[in-house]
């Protein structure tokens, strides 16, 4: 469960959001209970696959760093073979799940797969590691779609989009308790590329985030309740700039994990802007 992070439940909030999203703004009612279930699950052993798969792959940089040095591989508790087979079995439950869905979603879902094994290696070649997981995290926006529609288009490409700036958002702000031993390793990430600058740059982000949002509910139409729980989404993007302390690790983790309530709001709004059409 460790090795899963399943105590750790902020990275299936996170995963799973994203997917919600994708199927709220393809259907014109109240999103079918039973797919947002399935989409739970899948983010549950995805997310857990995907957290082995990077200790496995930066089982030498986590022995190395104060936060990371008592998971599961680098602390001996899990070999790497054992990490392997339970990465594989998550994964087969995984695409059983993908299975229960339409056969261009399977596609969608597949596709994505090339991201997921490239992302744990971004750290070492570029300083925006956040970016890639970005695109990787946020794919369930478009397997979401088109698990309702059996195609894409632009909407869930514009929600897509701003999926990844949100991710680059939160994930630099979580990137900031590991920036000294980063450093001291070598390993990237925008926290050291932003460096002082980060306020400015999460500014960006999350405005781009909102922009991106809006866009993509006005293009198919939402109605007035998507506005305005998007204006308190916007207002807590504004608490967490205001409580943001760079410095301070705990903070850092606390801030980070208040976007499950952001990406909660989000999903309310495209409901409630397409209740309000309908």
């Amino acid at each position: 469960m460790r090795l899963a992070r399943i105590d750790r439940p902020i990275g299936i909030w996170l995963l799973m959001l994203p997917c919600w999203w994708g199927v709220a703004l393809a259907t014109p009612s109240f999103p079918d209970l039973g797919m947002l279930a399935l989409f739970a699950l899948g983010a549950l052993v995805m997310r857990g696959a995907g957290c082995t798969i990077n200790d496995i792959v930066d089982r030498d940089f986590d022995r190395r760093v104060a936060r990371t040095q008592d998971r599961p591989i680098p602390s001996g508790q899990v070999s790497a073979r054992q990490a392997v087979i339970f990465a594989l079995f998550l994964s087969l439950i995984g695409f059983i799940i993908l299975i229960q869905f339409n056969l261009f979603t399977i596609f969608v879902g597949i596709s994505s797969l090339l991201l997921v094994f490239i992302y744990p290696f971004a750290k070492r070649y570029t300083y925006w590691p956040q970016a890639v997981l970005g695109l990787t995290f946020n794919w369930g926006v478009l397997v979401g779609w088109s698990a309702v529609h059996a195609d894409l288009a632009l909407p869930p490409l514009v929600l897509y989009g701003a999926a990844i700036l949100w991710t680059i958002a939160y994930d630099t702000i979580y990137a900031h308790q590991d920036k000294d031993d980063d450093l001291s390793i070598g390993v990237k990430s925008t926290a050291l590329l932003f460096g002082s600058a980060t306020r400015w740059w999460l500014l960006f982000f999350f405005a781009g985030t909102l922009v991106l949002v809006a866009l993509s509910g006005w293009s198919i139409g939402l109605a007035w309740p998507f506005y305005a729980v998007l204006a308190v989404t916007a207002a807590h993007f504004a608490w967490q700039m205001r409580s943001l302390d760079l410095d301070n690790p705990r903070n850092c983790l606390r801030v980070f994990r208040s976007n499950r309530y952001a990406g909660l709001l989000i999903f309310a709004g495209i409901v409630l802007g397409q209740l309000a059409v309908s």
